[in-house]
């Protein structure tokens, strides 16, 4: 299985005053517009997915949506799950993942710092080895689901993602 992992887009800050609840923050529309270059540049790269699954929060699923349309995949089949909730058991959403024969491409969308520990996961690695940033995309093959078992096929920054759609 082809495993991408997304970080969320650039939200409404915590500290600003407008700022709903943490499940509700949004995108800003500077995130809109960034993630929404990443993502057509991962559709360019001719990926086709299988499976969004999203964490459920505002932020997520907004990302999430925006990959949709990138990869002509449809909203309506997003999967929203706690298990990409911050503080959620990595071990739990791999477990997951190997339920479902179908998907050989999955992409997953959540938030710091509980996406840099699957991906540590994936490597049997009890500390990150990563810092995605906002809209920062790993590709990781599973050679194992659960307990997983990766290799790494790439890691790409926002700013590269944007460049390399110019």
């Amino acid at each position: 299985m082809d495993l991408y992992i997304v970080r969320h887009g650039i939200a409404i800050d915590r500290e600003d005053p407008k700022c709903p609840p943490d499940p509700e923050r949004y995108l800003t529309e500077e995130g809109v517009d960034k993630t929404r270059q990443v993502a057509k540049t991962i559709a360019a790269l001719g990926v086709t997915p299988d499976l969004l699954i999203s964490s459920p929060y505002t932020r997520a699923m907004q990302t999430a949506e925006i990959f949709a349309t990138a990869l002509k995949y449809s909203k309506q089949k997003i999967r929203g799950t706690d298990l990409l909730l911050p503080g959620a058991e990595s071990s739990a959403l791999f477990r997951e993942l190997a339920k479902d024969k179908q998907s050989s491409t999955v992409f997953v969308f959540g938030h710091a710092p509980h996406l840099d520990e699957l991906i540590a996961a994936a490597f049997a690695s009890k500390h990150p080895i990563t810092s995605l940033k906002k809209a920062g995309v790993a590709a990781l093959r599973l050679k194992r689901i659960s307990p997983p078992s990766a290799e790494f096929l790439w890691l790409g920054t926002p700013r590269l993602l944007r460049r390399a759609a110019k």
